[in-house]
């Protein structure tokens, strides 16, 4: 390795320290472990995992319908309802704006984004 890529390694562990030092990563990973810790959480995120795979399993087969996927719908607002549940979205979207501005500042000087760079080479 060279004396530039052991520096760019140290730098982007630097940078994973310091977001994790943000008010923004301290109260996602504060919402994450109270989420994981409430019992009525948990019940209505495996209720929601289960009607998920069931919808997902249906329109695999094509035997989804409008009604399956409005209680999926129904059962997410009411997950997303849960005060715990609405704290970690609402932390989690913030980090993820510091995260995109993050992105943003290391992208700037070398014209490529690469968060959203998705693959392939040299498109207009």
């Amino acid at each position: 390795m060279s004396v530039e890529t052991t520096s760019l390694e140290r730098m982007g562990r630097d940078l994973g320290s310091a977001i994790a030092e943000t008010d923004e990563y301290q109260r996602f990973e504060e919402a994450k472990q109270a989420v994981e810790a409430d019992d009525e959480a948990q019940a209505h995120i495996r209720e929601f995992n289960q009607l998920r795979e069931e919808f997902m399993l249906a329109r695999q087969t094509g035997n989804a319908t409008q009604e399956g996927m409005q209680k999926l719908q129904s059962k997410q607002q009411e997950l997303h309802g849960l005060p715990v549940m609405a704290e970690y979205l609402e932390a989690q979207a913030a980090l993820q704006e510091r995260l995109e501005a993050v992105n943003e500042a290391i992208s700037e000087p070398l014209a490529v984004d690469f968060g959203g760079e998705a693959g392939g080479c040299c498109q207009d």
